[in-house]
């Protein structure tokens, strides 16, 4: 019987390897569909991975984002599973998602991830709304960084063909998805996809929401990002361009908003021709405290100086400043990363341009550039402007660089106000501080740098400061034409935004980053965000001491000094002044220079910023209650139909 037992081993090893074989043959295709699950979980989690890497620019980041249970990384790898699947299953192969979804992705972070190094802001969806307006600005970008260009270049050309080349491998050897795996792949993703998406709009509490730690942090977007992920971020801001109404807005409550009846005309002996001009990145680069200036690049506007505009915005996003400056609303009642001229304005919105229409004046909007930029000419009607002089619209004008010199716009300006019999309104906007800030911009700059910079970043700023020199020559200019005639003229000056100077502010010891910091104490972010400001009158010269103001503030010392009345600009908004000077998204500045931070996530709002909001949606977004109480002209504009 022992002689038979290695015999009977055998036999019993054979029997059970066939077994096992059996067992897999039998079941082959469930494990094929496994192993085809786990490599798609794979290549979601690696996605995410990438992504994250790329936009965070840290690797201990990047694990801690995906390892700490209460943030949403296995979430967002999760929808990149579900979303894997439900394409893998339209297109009938398993794998070839990642080869669609995960470039496109990965690319938006890239993009997002420059865009926080000169802006400080994350990508947003409404940032989309733009591109054209980026490829625009391709060329000067190309010319100011040609061999970073041409390696962009060459990673792009090589990426698509990588991506041929995956394409045609996948398409090889990934096995193509039975009818039934791909119904029932789409059965299961895409109720899963619905019903998330189902839950993303944060101006509703979501209980799963919560459970999935997905936490909309609408009021801290660097936080909302750090959080959520770029990803599921960039997801939660879909929903930004439907706003909503405030909690309280209906007709009593814009009702309940005092006015009073203000006398028609202007105080002063005739009306006075009014210009404004919105200066690219204008600013006093002599802040630099370590750097050392001379000469002085601004000796005309520091004289002039009437105190400071405080931008909402930083090294870009100039339409959201001219928003504030032309309505006299405020960004800060709209969601955060919004672009009111891309997104809101849909019809005709109250500005200075339909008061002083209606006063008579001829109202007209210059800007060398094209109209499409910023959509400005869709804008400018919006707003009531009977003009829009672009470089179409314009006779050939010098360029200092890249941009259309302030020299020459200004003496357009003063052609185009020669020409008027009527009094006028004009509004301009310049373009030859617009960055970047290249060496060969300027063949000489005459303002010499003196400080602890290196070499690079002292040519930086001194082809910036040059800009500023010339900025200030031309305001020069206007005043002594403004000088020479009867008619009094009043000019208003101020800058945008600071200057995209990038390792300048943080090598100078004057900023802790290469750009603005979005929330901190009222000294730092005066400092970070307060450009300079000139209100002046050829008649009665310069108003002083206005201080330190929001651009929605400058309609109303507009129609100050020129003996203007009105039932907002002057009234309400004026209201609102005496008590507030800075209404930005994150912090209230009032009168005496004391800030509350985050106002806006308080339990209780003050009721003078309450009906500002208030009043600002029911003009743009309401049922325009208040627009005959407030903005009578610009009521009485519309049913003539202008």
């Amino acid at each position: 019987m022992a002689l038979f037992t290695p015999a009977a081993v055998a036999i019993e090893a054979t029997e059970g390897l066939a077994a096992e074989a059996g067992f897999l043959a039998r079941h082959a295709k469930a494990l094929a569909v496994l192993r085809s699950l786990a490599v798609s979980a794979l290549l979601a989690l690696a996605t995410v991975a990438v992504i994250e890497l790329v936009t965070r620019g840290s690797l201990q980041q990047t694990y801690a984002y995906l390892t700490n249970l209460q943030q949403p990384g296995w979430t967002t790898t999760g929808i990149f599973f579900l979303l894997y699947l439900a394409i893998d299953a339209l297109i009938g192969r398993q794998h070839k998602a990642v080869l669609l979804v995960s470039p496109l992705v990965v690319l938006m972070g890239v993009i997002s991830q420059q865009k926080q190094v000169f802006l400080t802001d994350p990508l947003y969806p409404t940032d989309l709304l733009f591109g054209r307006q980026i490829l625009e600005l391709l060329p000067v970008l190309v010319q100011d960084r040609p061999w970073t260009a041409a390696a962009l270049a060459l990673a792009v050309a090589a990426g698509l063909v990588g991506l041929v080349g995956l394409w045609v491998f996948a398409w090889r050897r990934f096995r193509p998805l039975t009818r039934r795996e791909r119904l029932t792949r789409l059965a299961i993703a895409l109720p899963l996809l619905a019903g998330f998406v189902s839950i993303m709009d944060y101006n509703e509490f979501s209980w799963m929401r919560d459970r999935l730690k997905v936490f909309p942090i609408m009021w801290d977007q660097a936080e909302n990002y750090r959080h959520n992920g770029f990803v599921m971020a960039f997801t939660i801001n879909l929903p930004m361009a439907n706003v909503k109404a405030p909690a309280g807005y209906m007709i009593d409550a814009i009702d309940k908003i005092p006015s009073k009846p203000l006398p028609a005309g202007t105080t002063h002996r005739s009306k006075p021709d009014v210009i404004v001009v919105m200066s690219e990145s204008l600013w006093d680069p002599t802040r630099l405290q370590s750097v050392k200036l001379s000469p002085d690049p601004m000796p005309v506007i520091r004289e002039s100086s009437s105190g400071n505009v405080f931008s909402p915005e930083f090294g870009g996003l100039t339409a959201n400043v001219e928003f504030e400056a032309l309505t006299g609303f405020s960004n800060a009642f709209l969601p955060t990363g919004s672009i009111p001229y891309q997104q809101y304005v849909r019809k005709p919105i109250p500005s200075l341009a339909t008061f002083f229409r209606a006063e008579g004046y001829t109202a007209r909007a210059i800007h060398p550039f094209s109209g499409w930029f910023w959509n400005r000419t869709s804008v400018y009607k919006a707003f009531g402007f009977e003009t829009f002089k672009d470089v179409d619209r314009m006779p050939p004008l010098a360029k200092r660089g890249n941009f259309t010199s302030d020299e020459a716009l200004t003496k357009e300006i003063i052609r185009q106000a020669d020409a008027q019999e009527n009094p006028f309104f004009f509004f301009a906007v310049t373009l030859q501080g617009h960055g970047p800030y290249d060496d060969g911009r300027y063949k000489k700059t005459d303002v010499a740098i003196d400080g602890t910079l290196d070499a690079r970043e002292n040519r930086m700023l001194a082809s910036y400061a040059q800009g500023v020199k010339e900025a200030d020559q031309s305001l020069k200019m206007l005043m002594d034409w403004a000088k020479e005639r009867d008619r009094e003229t009043i000019i208003v000056v101020f800058g945008d935004h600071l200057p995209p100077l990038n390792t300048v502010y943080k090598n100078s010891g004057y900023m802790p980053g290469v750009t603005a910091s979005r929330k901190g104490t009222a000294e730092q972010m005066k400092k970070e965000h307060e450009t300079p400001l000139v209100i002046w009158s050829n008649k009665t010269g310069v108003e002083k001491e206005i201080g330190t103001i929001s651009p929605a503030f400058l309609s109303y010392y507009i129609l100050k000094e020129a003996g203007y009345e009105h039932p907002y600009y002057t009234g309400f908004l004026g209201a609102v002044h005496d008590k507030l000077r800075v209404i930005d998204r994150y912090m209230l500045i009032d009168a005496k220079g004391n800030a509350t931070a985050d106002w806006a996530r308080r339990k209780t709002v003050d009721p003078l910023v309450r009906d500002f909001r208030f009043l600002q949606h029911d003009i743009m977004f309401g049922k325009q209650y208040g627009l005959e109480r407030f903005f009578d002209s610009h009521a009485e504009l519309m049913s003539a139909g202008y």
